[in-house]
């Protein structure tokens, strides 16, 4: 009985993680969104979680079990790209190198904003412990 119970929880739980996710696909069809369903379906379930209408416990079963599984679900993204064989050989290292200095800009840029906003916060800090 108790697993019949938590194998209907862990299923409503999934099926509200889904049911957001297709809120969001019918909201970026609908305006024209220029950001992926699946990009706004976070943004919408981290707003719903943050305002308190949706309870972690409501969904951390099924967030978990997606969380510990989550290598599963990018197997067929590297199955998909065995089609694109062909590019890899012309432009592979094209792409690599792309890949590569977008992520060092991306580090780049995150590291100097954090250390700027840090300096400003400990000098903001030692001005309030002057007075």
């Amino acid at each position: 009985m108790v697993y019949i119970k938590q194998s209907l929880l862990f299923s409503a739980q999934l099926l509200s993680i889904w049911a957001i996710y297709m809120v969001s696909v019918y909201t970026t069809k609908t305006f024209g969104l220029p950001i992926p369903a699946s990009v706004l379906g976070m943004v919408i379930l981290f707003l719903l979680l943050a305002s308190g209408i949706v309870k972690v416990r409501y969904i951390e079963m099924a967030a978990s079990f997606l969380n510990r599984h989550l290598g599963f679900f990018f197997v067929p993204i590297a199955v998909g790209l065995m089609d694109f064989g062909g590019l890899m050989k012309t432009s592979g290292i094209q792409i690599f190198i792309m890949i590569a200095g977008s992520t060092a800009v991306g580090l780049l840029l995150t590291g100097s904003l954090t250390q700027i906003l840090a300096k400003g916060e400990r000098k903001q800090h030692e001005r309030s412990d002057t007075f």
